[in-house]
């Protein structure tokens, strides 16, 4: 019986190790499409186009949670029309420091993109 558990409790921690990285990148990837939403629903809201992707930016920079390793978001606003719509991208990092006896990288990239309708009937500039 003290075989089996020296050699099956590394592969039971090994493997919630799995888990926790699992879990660490759905939650970021949870995160970062939950802010690009945010972000592209406050930028349809804007009349211009240059303080749509200013708003964008300081909603995705309040919205990121604390730790994380985001790039600024960047905003397409190309198609600033009625009818037409702006988009935001997030690019973010997930850490697996902590998690290295299971062999995975250090992190793993994360990116989150949204668009969002201008309203059609709505005037912008």
């Amino acid at each position: 019986m003290a075989i089996e558990m020296v050699l099956l409790t590394p592969l039971l921690v090994a493997f919630m190790m799995l888990i926790v990285a699992g879990g660490r990148f759905v939650a970021r990837q949870g995160d970062v499409d939950s802010v690009t939403r945010d972000a592209a629903r406050a930028a349809s809201l804007e009349r211009n186009a240059e303080s749509a992707a200013s708003v964008a930016r300081s909603v995705a920079a309040a919205s990121i949670p604390a730790g994380a390793a985001c790039q600024p978001a960047e905003v397409d606003a190309s198609n600033w029309t009625p009818g037409g719509s702006v988009g935001v991208t997030i690019r973010c990092r997930v850490s697996y420091s902590g998690l290295g006896l299971i062999g995975l990288p250090g992190s793993a990239g994360v990116e989150g993109s949204s668009v969002a309708p201008l309203d059609k009937f709505r005037r912008t500039e």
